[in-house]
């Protein structure tokens, strides 16, 4: 059976197997615990609270702990609650602390208090430091449970430890080495271990870190410095150099791909998700879409007041031909500042190139300025008809809005950037809207001007 025709079975005689009272009831159960831990948590999160933990209990506790780590947070949280605290403790020993933490939205404060009380208190420390933290901070998101090594260690001694700790802390192909104060010294590869002497002290072949992260640094600041210097994992320190933890390869790409996201949400207008689709209320999603929506309405109704003023010019003709100019304007814009929104993601554009950048998409404006005028102007005269006045007019329009949402496209998400507003708001609909608007403005503005020649 393949993994959709199991689900749909369990789906079908979901009563069987939870009462295994059937053959088919346990053969489908059997059939569901061969499946990767991922995907049967996926499976799980899609059946509604109720049916998922009455199926959850089904499995047997090393398979629960697995399938517990890839759920979504608010089923973890949901877990937790009808656990009883054996396994209470036992799922909370099993997940990270940086995990714990993202587990508070979805829990009241007497069961946070609760989970806290079954944990050691060096862990309960942890989950409250991170807690105090900024959530769009580096430390954050960081893995506390990495292993460092003592400078001073030989590599037999660090793998003996290494053997002792690892049940308990997560090793990675970059350790990092710290001084007797816990301070940040250095680091080596996980091979280094195996390939150089047994004896030797671990701090003659270390190696400098090539960043460093301090602790309150923006997650998005410390993903763009990992790419621009090829890292996989990166150090965290406090003051003084104080080693707290590491962004993980893992980490690195939850945050890469929760920029990606966000960006992608703002160019659409939409609220930035803290949480996934599902796990975010209704009328929270209603509130912050409608918003946007009705933000963007009340902009574009001003076209309207440049439309009446200019009633008379765009009688006649004209008039047909405004949807062709408003998409042309509106696509340039966005696509202009799509490039710079991406720029910005990839490290490619910063302050040092701003000008080559603005010269070269000023160009690229004259360029598109002329190549669309003269397509409009053969797509009107010999397509549409009009005189050829009329088509120069909306031809000159073509190429001024162009010549206009091109540097505003290219222009405006530097000028957000600097004052510290998310450039991805400049791409659409924002920019878009907002050339509506003044490509109608120029479009009158220009007709009116060569049809009084």
């Amino acid at each position: 059976m393949t993994p959709q025709e199991i689900f749909a079975a369990i789906e079908e005689h979901f009563d069987e197997v939870i009462d295994q009272s059937t053959i088919m009831g346990k053969r489908v159960l059997e059939k569901l615990k061969t499946l990767h831990h991922a995907d049967i948590a996926q499976f799980l999160s899609s059946l509604g609270k109720t049916r998922f933990y009455q199926l959850f209990t089904l499995f047997d506790r090393e398979q629960r702990l697995s399938i517990f780590e890839h759920l979504p947070n608010s089923f973890k949280a949901h877990a937790l609650s009808l656990a009883n605290d054996q396994q209470r403790l036992q799922y909370l020993e099993h997940m990270a602390m940086d995990d714990i933490f993202d587990l508070v939205d979805f829990t009241t404060e007497d069961e946070l208090k609760k989970y806290f009380g079954l944990l050691r208190r060096k862990d309960r420390e942890k989950v409250i430091s991170l807690l105090k933290l900024d959530p769009e901070s580096a430390g954050a998101v960081m893995d506390i449970n990495v292993v460092s090594l003592n400078e001073h260690l030989t590599v037999a001694r660090s793998i003996q430890i290494l053997q002792r700790l690892r049940p308990q802390q997560e090793l990675h192909r970059i350790i990092y080495i710290t001084d007797g104060s816990n301070k940040l010294v250095g680091y080596i590869n996980l091979q280094d271990l195996v390939l150089k002497n047994p004896q030797s002290p671990i701090s003659s072949f270390m190696k400098k870190n090539e960043i460093i992260v301090k602790i309150n640094e923006p997650q998005q600041d410390v993903a763009r410095k990992m790419r621009h210097y090829q890292v996989t994992g990166a150090p965290v320190v406090g003051k003084n150099d104080y080693f707290l933890g590491a962004i993980t390869a893992e980490t690195l790409v939850d945050i890469l791909e929760e920029e990606a996201s966000e960006d992608l949400l703002r160019i659409s207008a939409l609220p930035r998700l803290k949480h996934s689709y599902f796990e975010t209320p209704f009328f929270k999603l209603l509130l912050g879409r409608g918003g946007f929506l009705f933000v963007l309405m009340f902009i574009e109704s001003f076209s309207s007041i440049i439309l009446n003023q200019y009633e008379k010019l765009l009688a006649g003709s004209l008039m047909l031909f405004i949807p062709m100019l408003t998409s042309t304007g509106g696509n340039t814009s966005t696509q202009t500042s799509a490039l710079v929104v991406q720029g910005f993601a990839s490290g490619e554009l910063n302050e040092t190139n701003v000008r080559r950048f603005l010269r070269r998409e000023l160009l690229m404006a004259l360029f598109l300025a002329i190549a669309l005028g003269v397509a409009a102007f053969i797509r009107v005269f010999f397509l549409g008809h009009q005189t050829g006045l009329h088509s120069a007019a909306i031809a000159a329009s073509i190429g001024v809005v162009v010549m206009t949402s091109v540097s505003l496209g290219s222009g405006v998400p530097f000028i957000l950037k600097r004052i510290g507003i998310d450039p991805a708001l400049a791409a659409a609909p924002f920019l878009a809207t907002g050339m509506d608007i003044l490509g109608i403005l120029l479009y009158c503005v220009v007709s009116s001007a060569i049809l009084s020649l």
